[in-house]
């Protein structure tokens, strides 16, 4: 299976029912559920373990067959996939850190059981203020992460470094306030304002943006062009989406092809250490000679 076939993916573990009894009991094993289209054609509902990386579960699924459900009787967040055609029950409990995506996940995993057409949504942030996109724009900014891969995109050490100065800005504004920062999220880092200010502050990025950038923009776009896109629903979506993919630990293969070590891939943190540790060694290389932005975050 490649990483283009993959509807949906969220951490999760199995549990089983206790013998004779009613009581189902998680494993501590750790594993991702995953949605995938199949070579066959077929729908396949798949269990991997996170450790050893193989596929220890793999259950073909026609729509409208099975849904999951919660198990109500169960404390926690244990999970049922049921079957209408048959008495088959499979449990999982969610694996997340943070419980506030578990219905998010649970809605889109049943709305493509119910039709493997269902368009995937995603909740972001809507409190900033929008301007329309073009479709285009659409297009180009809700391509999934994984399938970014294939473009043969490598970041500049630019590019490297003005994330760098965003995750650094993010860092700092948590430390001047004393409090420890939650669960990091790309949706917190990468927002228009902590990008927006490097289009004018590092104008030679601009150019390097070119081609990324819908065909149809102004050329040579504007900061104020590429505000506009980055401040987009669907701008949001896209690193939502990249944030959900990383949470899996399935992106390794993406995170090579932007000149990160395949261990960048395998979870929020790691990508963010592993973009530091770049824009490090590029100012060293250049002789910035300035001070280490490394994140002791835990």
């Amino acid at each position: 299976m490649s990483d283009s076939d993959t509807l949906l993916a969220f951490k999760a573990g199995r549990a089983f029912r206790s013998e004779g009894t009613n009581t189902i009991v998680p494993s501590p094993t750790k594993g991702v559920v995953l949605l995938i289209n199949g070579d066959d054609g077929l729908l396949h509902f798949q269990w991997k373990n996170r450790v050893s990386g193989q596929i220890e579960e793999d259950l073909i699924l026609f729509p409208s067959d099975a849904s999951f459900v919660k198990v109500t009787q169960s404390p926690g967040r244990v999970y049922v996939l049921k079957f209408s055609s048959s008495n088959q029950r499979h449990f999982f409990w969610m694996q997340d850190a943070s419980s506030t995506r578990d219905d998010e996940f649970v809605n889109n995993l049943n709305g493509l059981l119910e039709d493997p057409d269902y368009q995937v949504q995603w909740s972001t942030p809507s409190s900033q203020p929008q301007a329309p996109a073009s479709s285009s724009t659409a297009a180009s900014a809700s391509v999934p992460a994984a399938q970014s891969a294939s473009t043969g995109f490598q970041a500049t050490p630019e590019q490297i470094a003005a994330l760098s100065n965003a995750l650094s800005s993010f860092q700092t504004r948590n430390a001047l306030a004393g409090a420890t920062p939650p669960e990091l999220a790309l949706t917190d880092i990468l927002t228009p304002a902590n990008i927006a200010p490097l289009f004018t502050s590092h104008p030679e990025l601009v150019p390097t943006l070119f081609p990324h950038l819908p065909p149809d923009l102004p050329t040579p776009p504007s900061p104020e062009t590429l505000q506009r896109v980055i401040s987009s629903p669907h701008f949001r979506a896209a690193v939502f989406s990249l944030d959900q993919g990383l949470r899996t630990g399935l992106l390794g293969g993406f995170v090579r092809s932007l000149g990160l070590p395949e261990e960048a891939g395998t979870g929020i943190l790691p990508f963010l250490r592993a973009i530091q540790e770049q824009a490090d060694r590029e100012r060293s290389g250049s002789g910035g000679g300035g001070p280490s932005d490394s994140m002791d975050t835990d």
